[in-house]
């Protein structure tokens, strides 16, 4: 097995509301569905045991295909940190580790997310090919990620989330 490389992706947002009710966002299957890795629309799983050791799924329906995401909560500290295990089993085996941490601030509350993206070398990877794959993992993530949390910010702040095609 070759050596496996990370990189860490940090992202911070702001949001209008108190910690406890992002934290929930993330834990609620009822809210996951309308924004973690899925659409209410396209949703066809969220399922989650919310507790160390406890497992999360969720299955996203796009383009004809399932797209299933699964990890295992590794810490959860409400309303201040969650940490937990993400991987996507139809692509790689690997698994990353997310790192949700949320404080008050006076408008509200702070989220600091950080996601340790785990990259396996293919057999004839240069150092250079390693470097571009992290970048594009990392930008790929950072990408997906932001839309997500526009979608959430949308979810705790109004209730819902507007579907702008």
């Amino acid at each position: 097995m070759n050596n496996i490389s990370t990189k860490t992706l940090t992202m911070k947002r702001e949001f209008n509301v108190k910690p406890e009710r992002v934290f929930d966002a993330w834990l609620n299957p009822i809210m996951m569905k309308k924004w973690f890795f899925t659409l209410e629309g396209t949703n066809k799983v969220a399922q989650n045991d919310p507790k160390v050791g406890g497992g999360w799924e969720i299955v996203d329906h796009r383009g004809g295909k399932d797209y299933r995401a699964v990890g295992e909560y590794l810490e959860i500290d409400p309303p201040k940190k969650l940490v937990f295990t993400f991987k996507m089993p139809q692509f790689s085996e690997l698994e990353d580790i997310i790192t949700v941490e949320i404080k008050e601030i006076s408008t509200g509350c702070e989220m600091t997310f950080t996601q340790l993206i785990h990259v396996a070398p293919e057999e004839n990877w240069t150092k250079a090919d390693l470097e571009r794959a992290l970048g594009e993992y990392h930008d790929q993530s950072e990408h997906g990620w932001n839309l997500m949390f526009m979608g959430l910010k949308e979810l705790v702040e109004t209730g819902y989330i507007s579907y702008k095609g």
